[in-house]
């Protein structure tokens, strides 16, 4: 995604370039290649093609049924930014580093990173506005300013919040190429082992060297519940985990703390792959099934403490980029927050 604005200019434009084997509709093929950044939905794209905001060699595409090729170079023009719905809120941020461009925040679990139906205040992006004031980016639209990607509300760790355009565009062309260092810690359910004959088996899993286990599927929204993602080979975006296991709990080992590379950065991508895998999150609502561990394979308590662990045990552990505007490489680390020290504590670790 490329994009040109200026401060005073009353729009912008992203471009959008087609990627292998689109679908067959215009509307479908830039839902599935527009970067997730843009936070541009289908139905907002079908709204922008049918107003004409949308064209190829500047030519208006006006219909969502338009065909496109791979290479196609789309260009989608946006709004300004509106005034702020979000309210500037008194939320303690814990601030890892600030300049004038950007700010790194280590998000606790439990904050949801920007307003939408039913959480209309008390994220993130209310506490960045009262701790930043004006100086946020608009790019990302009136409920989400400055944001350029995001971590799920029971996931805590580390995020890069843009202050200005330029910084907003230089991030998220990092995001887009896949160059921005992403490393996450989880515990999961069972011990991810590549000489597991099971998972050898499970689509879309291979195996690297020093114990990785590597993920590449495709991901969706379910087809039955639209605010779950699933796993597909024929349709939605390529995603791509890494996973290798740092230690395991239990005799036998009942569960693992893994390490969690992303290639791609995709709608709760962790949890499903790992779900995937048969190896889902401790704690995860929607994608770690039901599964028990065995109370006489661990110390004691430790099982109730991990069928009592409130949240998806995820946390976003190291987050490495180049600062968009000075070039520096910016490499920050977040240790693993509390509960889930005290959870490995319980487990004997």
């Amino acid at each position: 995604m490329s994009s040109s604005s200026d401060m005073e200019d009353e729009s912008f434009a992203i471009e959008v370039v087609i990627g292998a084997n689109p679908p067959d509709r215009l509307d479908k093929a830039l839902a599935r290649d527009v970067p997730e950044e843009a936070s541009l939905s289908r139905s907002r794209l079908a709204r922008l093609i049918a107003d004409g905001a949308v064209s190829r060699d500047g030519v208006a595409l006006t219909e969502t049924k338009a065909r496109v090729a791979e290479g196609d170079v789309i260009a989608i023009a946006l709004d300004a930014p509106q005034d702020l719905e979000a309210r500037p809120q008194d939320i303690p941020l814990a601030v890892v580093h600030e300049d004038a461009d950007l700010i790194v925040i280590d998000k606790p679990a439990g904050l949801v990173v920007h307003p939408a139906p039913g959480t209309p205040d008390g994220t993130l992006v209310n506490a960045l506005l009262h701790h930043c004031g004006d100086s946020l980016s608009g790019i990302g639209g009136a409920r989400r300013p400055g944001i350029v990607h995001r971590i799920d509300k029971d996931t805590s760790g580390l995020l890069v919040v843009a202050k200005t355009d330029r910084a907003h565009h230089g991030l998220a062309r990092q995001f887009e190429d896949h160059s921005v260092d992403r490393l996450y810690q989880a515990l999961v359910h069972g011990v991810p082992d590549p000489g597991d004959p099971r998972l050898k088996g499970v689509k879309g899993v291979s195996f690297e060297s020093g114990g990785v286990i590597k993920v590449t599927t495709r991901l969706d929204r379910h087809r039955h519940d639209r605010q779950k993602q699933a796993v597909y080979f024929d349709r939605g975006r390529h995603a791509v985990t890494r996973a290798r296991v740092l230690t395991s709990f239990g005799q036998p080992p009942q569960l693992a703390l893994v390490e969690c590379r992303l290639e791609t950065g995709r709608t709760h991508q962790i949890r499903v792959h790992m779900a995937h895998a048969g190896h889902g999150l401790v704690g995860d609502p929607v994608y770690g099934g039901r599964r028990k561990v065995s109370p006489a394979a661990l110390a004691a308590g430790a099982a109730a403490a991990v069928a009592g662990f409130p949240r998806q045990a995820l946390h976003a552990a190291v987050l490495g980029f180049t600062h968009p505007v000075t070039q520096e490489r910016l490499d920050f680390e977040s240790p693993l927050p509390a509960d889930m020290v005290a959870l490995m504590d319980a487990l004997g670790r």
